[in-house]
């Protein structure tokens, strides 16, 4: 069953921040040869960047808010990676569900969000960490991922993470292509009509700063440790723009009405918890 109402996740993973750590994460996921060979070999990121960046974010919501729905997308999702299979960089053979794969896929949020929060919202407790971590098993295990495949506490968790760190991780193709500041990115396609005009009409200006931003939030928001092992550089100077960068976040983001501070589903799903409370 999804994570409980108004517990850490509840309370993050439908803020609009975490749009801005999901890119992090994504590369995160990709710095894994297998994991970057399989969405380079399968995915519709080159072809489809917007409506797959929309789908994953709605499967990435139902785990939390989707209640019963969060069941039937783990397994839809278990099912989809079934025949996603190939060779990596290295001549490897890789299944998407390996179990190593498909849990560090999962396990590279935890580190976002504790990075990402911190700068972004603020520092999680030892005791919200704690809580962030079981609710994120739980998730896991709507994924279909087995307790035996990921490590059961943060102990366990940061010894994993880091032999990951120093043995796996590397700059992949997949990982240059999102950090690529001029590549041809369509203009986006989904939204209201007048707002996809305007951006049609607007991109040719507008692509090469959106990709500079994508890639400076990329690398900033990833834990520096992660941003080491895969090679990213990060200067002093960018981490300064970061710094200010996160203190207008974070003084905006607050004082949002809940529609623009929230995305749908969590929306949704705190109006329907509220309802229930009356």
């Amino acid at each position: 069953m999804p994570p409980p109402v108004g517990g850490v996740l509840w309370s993050v993973a439908g803020d609009v921040r975490a749009l801005l750590m999901l890119p992090a994460a994504l590369t995160l996921q990709v710095a894994h040869p297998a994991i970057g060979a399989g969405v380079d070999d399968h995915s519709v990121f080159r072809t489809d960047p917007w409506g797959r960046g929309e789908r994953s974010l709605r499967s990435l919501q139902l785990w939390i808010y989707g209640g019963e729905e969060a069941a039937r997308e783990g397994r839809r999702l278990r099912e989809l990676h079934k025949t996603i299979q190939g060779t990596d960089a290295h001549g490897r053979r890789y299944h998407a569900l390996t179990p190593a794969y498909y849990s560090w896929v999962h396990a590279t949020g935890f580190p976002i969000y504790q990075h990402g929060l911190r700068l972004l919202a603020r520092p999680l407790t030892e005791a919200q960490e704690r809580q962030l971590y079981a609710e994120w098993l739980q998730v896991g295990r709507i994924l279909g991922i087995h307790d035996r495949d990921m490590p059961q506490t943060i102990e366990a968790f940061w010894p994993y993470y880091r032999k990951v760190l120093a043995e796996e991780i590397e700059a992949t193709t997949v990982v240059r292509e999102l950090l690529d500041t001029d590549l041809p990115l369509p203009a986006p396609d989904r939204g209201p009509l007048p707002l996809r005009l305007a951006l049609r009409l607007l991109w040719p200006v507008l692509r090469r700063p959106f990709l500079r931003l994508r890639a400076f939030l990329t690398v900033g928001l990833m834990p520096p440790d992660a941003r080491e092992a895969i090679g990213l550089e990060w200067t002093d100077a960018q981490e300064r723009a970061l710094r200010r960068f996160a203190r207008t976040v974070r003084a905006v983001v607050p004082a949002l009405p809940e529609r623009l501070r929230y995305l749908p589903l969590a929306r949704k799903a705190r109006e329907t918890a509220r309802r229930a409370k009356q």
